[in-house]
């Protein structure tokens, strides 16, 4: 059974539709404490929505983590980890993080209590609230 996550991305940086045209990535640039505890949780074959942050601040696709989390190859720091990602498809419809907030399922989601953090897990229910939101 795959555990259930949601990655930021600021889409100036590195958007949805890049990953779709690049196939798959190395996730990196993540330094918090909390979301690299999250990024070593991962195993090959969970799934994750891909959020837009900045101006979009909307989940917008779906990828699969190809591997657990490893040290990142361009980094002399052992704690910073990255693991690889692979596209599986854009959502029908994005979802706003508005209608997330507006929803009180969502009242303890990590996305509406700690706002900043870039990887977070998602309970398999709020999964299919989302999916369902985005059709």
């Amino acid at each position: 059974m795959p555990n259930y996550w949601l990655l930021k991305s600021e889409p100036m940086t590195y958007s949805f539709d890049t990953l779709m045209k690049d196939k798959k990535t190395v996730w990196d640039g993540v330094s918090s404490f909390a979301a690299l505890k999250h990024m070593r949780s991962m195993k090959k074959g969970d799934l994750a929505f891909v959020y837009h942050s900045g101006d979009e601040k909307a989940v917008v696709g779906i990828a699969q983590i190809e591997s657990a989390a490893y040290p990142n190859p361009n980094e002399n720091d052992e704690r910073l980890v990255v693991f690889d990602l692979k596209a599986k498809e854009k959502l029908k419809k994005p979802v706003p993080l508005a209608a997330i907030k507006a929803d009180k399922a969502f009242a303890q989601f990590h996305l509406v209590r700690i706002p900043r953090l870039s990887v977070m897990p998602v309970e398999k229910k709020l999964w299919d609230l989302i999916l369902k939101m985005s059709k």
